[in-house]
C-alpha cells in the first residue's frame, strides 16, 4: 500500500490512514489537560507526559521552562 501524496510506503491499510492524516492536517486526538490536538495518539501520549512531569528544564537566560531537555536545547538558539 502506497500513499498517493509522498509515495512512502506500508504493510497494513490501518498504517496507510494514519499517515494520511499528516497530509491532510487532521488531530483527532485531543488533550484532555490543555485542548492540543494531534494526528497520532503515540503523539498524544508524548505530550500529555508533559503535563505530569512538569516543566523542570528552565533556561538561565530568559527563564522559560520545559518539559523536555531536547526542546530546553532547541530553545537556547534564540538567544546565540
Amino acid at each position: 500500500l502506497q500513499c498517493g501524496e509522498c509515495g512512502k510506503g506500508f504493510a497494513k491499510s490501518a498504517a496507510l490512514a494514519k499517515h494520511r492524516r499528516t497530509h491532510a492536517g487532521e488531530k483527532p486526538y485531543k488533550c484532555g489537560e490543555c485542548g492540543k490536538g494531534f494526528g497520532l495518539n503515540a503523539a498524544l501520549l508524548q505530550h500529555q507526559r508533559s503535563h505530569a512531569a512538569g516543566k523542570p528544564y528552565q533556561c538561565g537566560d530568559c527563564g522559560k521552562s520545559f518539559a523536555w531537555s531536547s526542546h530546553l536545547d532547541r530553545h537556547r538558539r534564540i538567544h546565540m
